[in-house]
């Protein structure tokens, strides 16, 4: 697998593994590439023999997720933007990511998956609908989306913005 020049690298206690196959197994065009393993020398910051390292890619973005110890904790300062299609396509990477996440984190079409790593599941069309040059227009979207409680409705962003 060829690491792109940036590459997102999430930190785990120590389900690095398990998230990377997790997510391999929601997005189609994804793998698990290398995986590194604590050795000997590492003592205090690994077991020697389990995973410290494992590469994997989401629809051809390379991540790397590092089971580091439970020093450090995702919050929603950092996200992953889905963008899909239609109604079909966001309700499957929703349903999927939010499946043993923190329901109370879920607003606005954000959610926090298992691991708690943040997800934005939004329609391909949303920055287009709130950068219209119509104040009104992109203003009704965005009270739209601001008064989701969940996962986006399509058709609802779209009426709002023809509205």
């Amino acid at each position: 697998m060829k690491l792109h020049k940036i590459t997102p690298n999430l930190w785990f206690d120590s389900q690095a593994e398990e998230a990377a196959n997790f997510y391999t197994s929601i997005f189609h065009d994804s793998n698990i590439g290398r995986i590194a393993r604590y050795g000997p020398e590492s003592e205090g910051r690994g077991v020697a023999g389990t995973v410290m390292t494992v590469e994997f890619q989401l629809e051809g973005q390379s991540f790397v997720a590092l089971n580091g110890g439970p020093h450090f904790k995702f919050n929603e300062a950092i996200s992953f933007i889905v963008h899909c299609d239609d109604q079909e396509e966001l309700d499957y990477y929703w349903d999927r990511l939010s499946e043993g996440g923190d329901e109370k984190a879920q607003v606005c079409g954000w959610l926090k998956d298992q691991f708690g790593v943040s997800w934005q599941i939004v329609p391909s069309q949303l920055t287009e609908m709130i950068c219209d040059p119509d104040p009104a227009r992109a203003g009704r979207v965005m009270r739209a989306i601001l008064q989701t409680k969940s996962k986006i409705d399509i058709q609802a962003l779209q009426q709002a913005y023809e509205n």
